[in-house]
């Protein structure tokens, strides 16, 4: 099975890919500093623990090894900063995008690009026809992110149990297409992957 780059370079943005316990610290802080800006949009806040964070970095190696979930740090200048992942779609040949950032880290485009990369990486591997992003209606820091990358909006439904205390009980779905040029180093890069669309996770952790 051909799987995306453990490390995704972009200079002072790197996609690192989570391994298992070895993470375990950076991942365990750095949710710890951020549980107040997740506690409105991320049901799972609630659950928060040692135990929790070891069993998704256990899951993390797992779901690597069988595709079904490709999760990673994002770091900047070397420290992480929040996670993104590329999960599985419902429908066969999607990934559904995922993606958060420690407070101190919004604001600064900071999710925009890590999505992008990601986005591009994983539209190398076969059978990835498109990429969907879903998030509460409420969540306009969300809804930025595709929208700036050309998405397209798909609909709107019910969204998933339980919904988030900061949630309106609707989700948005958005959808990039396939680009034509997809190989890895392609020149066309990640600007390629993002005006071709013509559109509509498991959220992290």
């Amino acid at each position: 099975m051909v799987k995306p780059r453990n490390v995704i370079d972009r200079g002072d943005l790197v996609l690192r890919r989570w391994r298992g316990q070895r993470d375990f610290a950076a991942a365990f802080t750095l949710i710890e500093e951020s549980l107040d800006h997740l506690r409105p949009w991320e049901p799972w806040v609630a659950r928060h623990d040692e135990e929790h964070t070891r069993a998704l970095l256990g899951r993390c190696d797992t779901w690597w090894e069988s595709g079904e979930v490709y999760t990673y740090a994002i770091a900047e200048d070397g420290a992480p900063v929040g996670m993104c992942q590329a999960a599985r779609a419902a429908e066969p040949g999607g990934r559904r995008v995922g993606y958060w950032l420690h407070p101190a880290a919004t604001g600064r485009g900071l999710a925009t690009r890590a999505v992008a990369a990601l986005a591009e990486e994983v539209f190398t591997l076969p059978g990835v026809a498109y990429l969907e992003i879903v998030h509460d209606r409420a969540n306009t820091a969300s809804a930025a992110v595709p929208r700036r990358l050309g998405f397209t909006e798909l609909r709107r439904e019910p969204a998933a149990r339980p919904v988030a205390p900061a949630g309106s009980g609707t989700a948005v779905v958005w959808r990039l297409d396939r680009p034509v040029r997809t190989a890895r180093n392609s020149p066309s890069g990640a600007s390629a992957a993002m005006t071709t669309s013509d559109n509509r996770g498991p959220r992290l952790p």
